[in-house]
């Protein structure tokens, strides 16, 4: 058995939920009926660290119809779901993963992952790349390309490009605008909603519900948990994101601020440290705090415990510390991705767009990656325009197109009033 799960008798379940995923995501389906034919990634051996769902599993099930050799882990400790993780075992996918790795057991995930002998790399936050890199660099330079679908990655992968350690290249899914504008937007926003309520079944409307960075993962929650009738208060670091926040009508202030007055925290920043002791010391008494960012290290969790005197789980996903003085701080998922560990992570139909640019991009290595230099590489704005056109079409919606006198009228520079 090339597989280490959970538990295989879960697969049928999980095999219910893909069919549901499959049947909202009708690009990349089209995509898959397209290339099944083809066959553009036949001889390709593809190595793949991403949240194990069912939309994930639809991926990798258009990436074997494609031709490939296809070897999965998790790409978090929390996320996978470990019904879906059956499914994939159960039609001979060599997978490593579960819910509640710990974190040896996560890398060694990775580490079979890359007994394969990759040809290509797909990631989510580059703890493959980077394991490939530290570990089997001779093998890291027998890949042709990678791609990486999350803000958190990509940075981590600029920082290697520009240290002139980067050994292959790869491309930047996550900064397509068909991913980053909608899947980190309206994904992010409602799945994190979604786990806050799983784990908690509070009431969010009056709530004071603080966002820890205005990006566009911070932005999504901001606007869903408003919806909500929520009161918003956003924290930042970067001016420009700051204002964005104002003129969108949020309050906007420090942590230190924030932290006397929230009732619920999430973070969505990809920073260490976020919120920390002196925050903690100031939170009232019921404080939820949770974080949506890649990593765990945007709570400093080592602070919390340091201040709790006891600790236990109040409900699944929902940890109650008591600190010394009687309050009372709820923590959710441990601190990790809260939509992924105490939900089901993105809707399918946002997934759509991401995942259609992951197999897009794979193909795009395949073909092209040996003649590319060992850099981060966007994705082409043809590519983003043909998906969105897709989705479009998908939905029953048409738009106008320029005519051609509106296109010469575009590119005439003498124009003028």
């Amino acid at each position: 058995m090339n597989y280490k799960i959970k538990d295989i008798s879960l697969a049928e379940k999980g095999k219910l939920k893909i069919e549901w995923a499959e049947s909202r995501m009708p690009v990349l389906m089209y995509l898959r009926e397209k290339y099944s034919k083809e066959k553009p990634l036949k001889g390709q051996r593809i190595a793949g660290s991403l949240h194990v769902t069912k939309e994930t599993a639809v991926l990798v099930k258009t990436l074997v119809a494609a031709g490939a050799e296809v070897a999965w882990s998790g790409c978090n400790p929390l996320s996978t779901q470990d019904d879906i993780a059956a499914a994939l075992a159960s039609e001979g996918i060599p997978i490593f993963a579960w819910h509640g790795m710990n974190v040896d057991e996560f890398y060694w995930a990775i580490e079979k992952t890359i007994e394969i002998k990759p040809t290509l790399t797909l990631d989510d936050g580059a703890d493959l790349i980077n394991t490939l890199h530290s570990k089997y660099p001779d093998l890291a330079k027998q890949v042709l390309a990678g791609t990486e679908e999350t803000t958190t990655g990509v940075h981590r992968l600029r920082a290697m490009e520009k240290a002139g350690v980067l050994l292959y290249p790869v491309i930047a899914v996550n900064d397509a605008e068909t991913k980053w504008d909608f899947d980190n937007v309206y994904g992010t926003g409602q799945s994190s909603i979604d786990g806050i309520l799983r784990a908690t079944s509070v009431l969010l409307a009056g709530k004071v519900f603080v966002v820890a960075g205005y990006g566009h993962c911070g932005k999504g929650t901001a606007m869903r948990a408003r919806g909500m009738g929520a009161r918003v208060v956003i924290t930042e670091v970067t001016p420009t994101h700051a204002l964005k926040a104002v003129l969108d009508g949020f309050e906007v202030m420090t942590m230190d601020r924030a932290s006397e007055i929230g009732d619920i925290f999430i973070t969505a920043t990809g920073m260490k440290d976020v919120i920390v002791k002196r925050h903690f010391e100031k939170m009232k008494d019921g404080a939820i705090v949770c974080n949506t960012g890649h990593y765990d290290c945007e709570l400093n969790l080592e602070d919390l415990e340091s201040l709790a005197v006891s600790k236990r789980e109040i409900r699944p996903n929902n940890e109650e510390y008591r600190l010394k003085d009687g309050r009372r701080i709820y923590l959710l998922a441990k601190g990790r991705l809260v939509n992924l560990a105490a939900a089901e992570g993105h809707p399918s139909e946002v997934m759509d767009m991401s995942f259609a640019n992951q197999f897009l991009s794979l193909i795009r290595g395949a073909k092209e990656g040996k003649n590319l230099e060992p850099k981060v590489y966007d994705i082409p704005e043809e590519q983003d325009q043909e998906l969105a056109r897709l989705k479009l079409k998908t939905m029953g919606i048409e738009i106008d197109t320029l005519t051609e006198e509106q296109m010469k009228y575009r590119d005439d520079y003498t124009a003028g009033t």
